[in-house]
């Protein structure tokens, strides 16, 4: 039992690895072209099969499914094909696996670790944790045969699997909460797989098995999108109803598939890998003809209402007419998004400060919600009747859209950059110097506290207060220039933490001087309209001589 445990959890482990050296390597690639391959229903099953074999997940592919579902990228019909396609791709990875490859698995161990520790690039290195997943995944299958061969000589199992074959609910069930317990449905699949070959199974118990396996790899994208809007979880939700349909359809039958199945395979275990492979196959053939209605029950079920907290609030299309009442609005709805920032910046601060993955993990949620925002702002404004704009409005909207344009670069700056730093002071337990803590910490606070001023700007419009804004960028400029310059000194004098953090720290006061560059912005267009602002920084000639004289 012990070997069979430890072989799972290899199997589970190769599995991650394998899925986030993909999303590593080719992870921004693959969004794209699942965003974009949505076309018609059989493109799109097509873009799902195929990326669920790269991923070798299809909770993977789920979860990016639903998120673009829920950006509007996606409609719900195609997103329902892309999940028909991953289920059918997750089925053909267990094919794969199943062919007698174990003796590959060392091989491509000794090759992912050779080719990890001599890769340099982000790229190179996933793809050899991707190769290395591949291997650990192949070697684990081999310790399953050698764990579960035994199995059949135990009393215990035997009669707990007679009395799981007496009542096929039962073991549905069963393999359904593992699956849930495991994220993983191939795994469970495999692990039956094994179980056959032992004799251990039935083929009728393993047919029972493979679908509770189905059904319990369907319900952790459900989880996993709990939070989000109604779009999204339309997605999952909708996979699991297709699913827990199949499930009940078949499951009376299970008796007469494996009769059928027995003649076409050529052992218990291929019958258990081709019972896999034709339920989701006969899953995609039937439900893809009537995606149309299943959206539509989809839409019924999880109303576009259910979103509101996740979405724009201030958005109204019946103000379009009136420029007043829209452009008020879309002030309102990039305030959300000023809010969003705040808390992206307090949330790094916390984690920074903490060493907490948690807080630094959610930031992604954040941004996704900021670029959410960003989009419907400048979506809502690009519809306003042009025809009844004065200038006055023209450049009110125009302020509106840069300034929400300048958050949403905020925000990436805050996920991609800082977020980065932050997750890597904590993979390598790094610490701050005290006088460096304290430094990085009073430039957080200068930073939002000059994002509630932009704030304010936008509201009001007020010049002193852009002209505050503006100058603060001076303050800005010698906090980083004071900071590093004490940085410096303190690796001078040979403080340990200052050296480990040398470049953490300097990132930082870069990224957050950037980040109250697009803050200021919001003041220029003001103080230019009153003549205040001056076009360079570098002086004349004449200026140069008055202050020589």
């Amino acid at each position: 039992m012990l070997d069979l445990i430890g072989a799972v959890a290899l199997l589970l482990w190769g599995l991650r690895l394998v899925k986030t050296g993909v999303i590593r390597s080719f992870g921004t690639r693959l969004r794209r072209w699942i965003g974009s391959g949505t076309r018609n229903r059989l493109l799109a099953f097509g873009v799902g099969l195929v990326a669920t074999i790269a991923l070798q997940s299809s909770t993977a592919t789920a979860l990016m499914t639903a998120s673009f579902a829920a950006s509007g990228f996606m409609s719900s019909m195609m997103a329902q094909a892309v999940m028909l396609g991953a289920n059918v791709g997750t089925s053909l990875v267990t094919r794969s696996l199943a062919f007698n490859l174990h003796v590959l698995g060392p091989l491509m161990i000794a090759l992912g670790v050779f080719a990890f520790g001599f890769s340099y690039s982000k790229p190179a290195k996933g793809l050899s944790r991707a190769v290395l997943g591949l291997g650990l995944m192949l070697l684990s299958l081999r310790l399953l045969g050698q764990a579960t061969e035994p199995m059949q000589h135990s009393r215990v199992l035997v009669a707990l699997m007679a009395s799981l074959n007496e009542v096929p609910v039962l073991a549905v069930i069963v393999a359904a909460v593992i699956a849930i317990a495991a994220s993983s449905s191939l795994a469970i699949v495999l692990l039956t797989m094994s179980l056959a070959a032992s004799e251990t199974v039935t083929p009728a118990l393993g047919i029972a098995l493979v679908l509770g396996a189905n059904l319990g790899g369907a319900i952790p994208p459900v989880l996993g999108t709990l939070r989000y809007s109604a779009l999204a979880r339309r997605v999952t939700i909708g996979n699991m109803l297709v699913r827990l349909i199949g499930c009940l359809a078949l499951l009376p039958f299970t008796e007469t598939a494996a009769r059928l199945l027995s003649h076409l395979a050529h052992d218990a275990a291929a019958l258990v890998v081709d019972a896999h492979i034709a339920f989701n196959i006969a899953l995609a053939l039937i439900m893809l003809p009537v995606l149309r209605p299943l959206s539509a029950l989809m839409r019924r079920i999880l109303p576009e209402a259910a979103q509101l907290d996740g979405g724009p609030r201030h958005l109204d299309p019946d103000s379009l007419d009136t420029p007043a009442l829209a452009l008020a609005g879309a002030a309102r709805e990039t305030l959300r998004i000023g809010d969003c920032i705040a808390a992206m910046l307090q949330t790094n601060l916390e984690a920074l400060k903490k060493n907490d993955t948690a807080r630094s993990s959610g930031i992604a949620v954040m941004d996704d919600e900021v670029d959410r925002l960003n989009s419907a702002v400048k979506l809502y404004l690009a519809k306003l009747n042009r025809s009844a704009l004065d200038e006055k409005d023209e450049q009110r909207s125009n302020e509106i859209i840069r300034y929400a344009t300048n958050l949403e670069h905020i925000g990436d700056i805050v996920d991609r950059n800082l977020r980065d730093l932050v997750d890597k002071k904590i993979r390598n337990q790094l610490s701050f110097s005290a006088a460096g803590a304290a430094e990085i910490e009073e430039f957080y606070r200068m930073t939002l506290a000059n994002l509630r001023l932009a704030q304010s700007i936008l509201v009001t419009g007020d010049a002193q207060l852009a002209r505050q804004l503006v100058e603060s960028k001076v303050d800005i400029r010698h906090l980083e220039e004071r900071s590093a310059t004490n940085h410096m000194a303190r690796l001078r004098d040979g403080i340990i933490d200052s050296m480990q953090t040398s470049s953490l720290h300097l990132d930082i006061l870069r990224d957050l001087k950037r980040i109250n560059a697009h803050i200021a912005a919001i003041a220029y267009p003001i103080l230019k309209r009153q003549g205040a602002l001056r076009e360079s920084r570098i002086m004349t000639g004449e200026q140069i001589a008055v202050i020589s004289r």
